[in-house]
């Protein structure tokens, strides 16, 4: 078989984003990495002690002090207010569009349906040209919400403020898995509890675990039943942030208690959560009376939660190392390679393995075995290519993936599982038509044939020379005809395939096999004696290859004796004039052959017959 080997390194990553209303995971860092939040509000005041105000500020600012080991990783921007949305705001003058947007409701018994809204940009690139300094939001208008629709600044929610979040790596942390979720989720007078739960974590430390929280439009002034839980523990962060007054206006970054209607807090939960935990639940509650008996709630928009846990986990990568394709066929046989270099734990065994053509899906497989830290394990697959996918095509592997999109491997790093290579089949080459091969019917449109004698219509210099009966057996070398220079068709005509192979590939011939109906030999004599030799006048040639002739036998004197055609030969007896049905006597006898074919005239001659 030919086949074109490639030889390849290259490792690409692939990133998947997930949009949800409700809070759920958006981004998954595993590594040495921690974050910390900026942010400011834009509310002059608290908004429920201080009524003298409704549009928010057109600017605030905040400071991003990292340390100098710290290598940024990805950067976040998060802005919020009253209204359906702003989507475009200015960071250090440079205009931001979201990237995400979410949007959640309030029934109000006095101002109807209010919107309130949270955006999300991916800022990472500024903040890595940017670096530490002062940052500064600006042009969050909500104005013609807040001036067109009183209810906002009437029951006093009215809002606005902005938090960048940055994880980054410092080769002193421990391991960490940060997990950061996001969405827009609402409790108040009308929702007065709400449990998340947060899957796609991995507890396998909790010292030092901590989870944070960015919420906005809480008061401080209304502490009536407002909680925070962490698997079914209420927890609180003083002086900042009471048992019973979660949402408060603060910012434990900067200690800060003047966030106002705005919370970007941090707490500690190694005592919250136990090593092996998969999922965390998060409860929030508001609502409760006041001394004189009325029932009070604060309303609260939870926009993210981002959690740091110790985690020791492998880090799956791959690599494409080379690839095989066969002339002719559309089988693919890849070597890769899966390596667990940059982890701290093994990679286990059966880990799936999903290859796409073009974002097809063309297979799966898996590691056959355990991959120690800092380990790898080769492997070949092969498979066949579907028609559907073209010749040249994009080949994607991804370890821990099923085929569906999803792994089962919680790793260090989700983002560097991909390998990507361009993928060039050798299609099946052009048929070339050559003249046809003509021979004598020997019977029934048979006949023996040289097929090398089409060999002379051929250009070129061709390592083999392979004969076919079908397009199917010269593509997988199945059935070659063995006696080229004696092969008998059964049936004309007949199309043969030529199979010229060349260095890299083959070129492909393809030539009709047909009869002719040569001249009959006709014999000058018979002897009908039944001795089985001669007993009829036999016209070689004639029968079942003229099928359609006429033989007419006349006497010395011009006497039509005879009239035979394809099923009917002479045996010396007549059948026609006055002898009809017996023998004739020894003589000569003249014939006219008809063989009713446009090539030939009719035949006349005489012959001997002698008992």
């Amino acid at each position: 078989m030919l086949r074109t080997i490639y030889l390849i390194i290259l490792l690409l990553c692939v990133n998947t984003v997930l949009y949800s209303q409700d809070i759920s995971l958006f981004e998954q860092f595993n590594g040495r990495y921690d974050y910390t939040a900026i942010g400011n509000t834009l509310n002059p005041a608290e908004n429920n002690l201080d009524h003298s105000f409704c549009e928010p500020l057109t600017s605030s600012q905040a400071d991003l002090n990292l340390d100098t080991n710290c290598t940024i990783i990805a950067a976040y921007l998060y802005w919020a207010g009253s209204g359906s949305g702003d989507l475009e705001v200015n960071f250090n003058d440079t205009p931001i569009v979201a990237d995400y947007t979410y949007t959640t409701n309030y029934s109000d018994a006095t101002y109807g349906t209010l919107t309130y809204f949270a955006c999300m940009a991916n800022v990472t690139d500024q903040i890595l040209s940017s670096g530490n300094g002062t940052y500064t939001l600006s042009d969050l208008d909500i104005s013609n919400t807040l001036l067109t629709i009183p209810g906002y600044c009437e029951n006093r929610t009215n809002f606005a403020g902005w938090s960048l979040y940055v994880v980054y790596e410092n080769p002193a942390l421990p391991l960490n898995q940060v997990n950061l979720f996001q969405g827009l989720e609402i409790i108040n007078r009308n929702v007065q509890e709400k449990i998340i739960v947060l899957e796609n974590v991995n507890v396998l430390d909790n010292e030092d675990a901590k989870i944070g929280f960015l919420a906005w439009e809480g008061d401080n002034a209304l502490n009536y039943g407002e909680s925070l839980s962490i698997n079914g523990n209420i927890i609180s962060n003083p002086p900042l942030n009471a048992a019973d007054n979660a949402f408060n206006g603060t910012n434990s970054f900067t200690n800060s208690t003047t966030f106002y209607n705005g919370d970007l807090d941090v707490y500690n939960i190694e005592n919250n959560i136990a090593i092996g935990d998969t999922s965390v639940d998060i409860k929030l509650t508001t609502g409760g009376y006041d001394s004189n008996g009325f029932f009070q709630a604060d309303l609260i928009l939870l926009n993210n939660i981002i959690t740091v846990l110790n985690s020791q986990l492998p880090d799956a990568t791959i690599t494409i190392d080379a690839y095989y394709t066969t002339c002719g066929t559309r089988d693919l046989e890849i070597d890769f390679t899966v390596h667990n270099l940059n982890s701290t734990d093994i990679l286990p065994a059966n880990t799936p393995i999903a290859f796409y053509a073009n974002n097809a899906l063309i297979g799966v497989t898996a590691t056959l075995g355990p991959i120690a830290i800092g380990d790898s394990e080769a492997n070949t697959v092969t498979f066949q290519i579907q028609n559907s996918i073209p010749d040249n095509f994009n080949l994607t592997v991804i370890v821990d993936d099923n085929g569906t999109g999803t792994g089962s491997v919680i790793e260090i790093i989700e983002t560097n599982n991909t390998a990507i290579q361009d993928i060039s089949l050798i299609p099946l080459p052009e048929v070339i038509p050559l003249d046809p091969l003509t021979n004598c019917d020997l019977t029934n449109n048979t006949a023996i044939f040289d097929l090398t004698e089409i060999e002379s219509q051929i250009d070129g210099s061709y390592s083999n020379l392979y004969y076919f009966l079908s397009i199917a057996d010269l593509q997988t070398h199945s059935n070659p005809i063995n006696l080229t220079n004696y092969y008998q068709s059964l049936t004309t005509p007949q199309t043969i395939y030529l199979k010229a192979e060349t260095t890299s590939c083959y070129v492909i011939y393809t030539f009709e096999l047909l009869t002719e109906n040569c001249p009959p030999f006709i014999p000058e004599g018979f002897s009908p004696n039944n001795d089985g030799i001669n007993d009829h006048f036999n016209i070689t040639g004639l029968y079942t290859i003229f099928e359609k002739h006429k033989l007419l036998i006349y006497n010395r004197w011009g006497t039509l004796i005879f009239e035979g055609n394809n099923d009917l030969k002479w045996y010396g007896i007549a059948n026609r004039g006055v002898n009809d049905g017996h023998r004739v006597p020894t003589g000569t006898y003249f014939y006219v052959l008809h063989l009713n074919d446009d090539k030939y005239k009719p035949m006349t001659g005489w012959v001997y017959l002698n008992y």
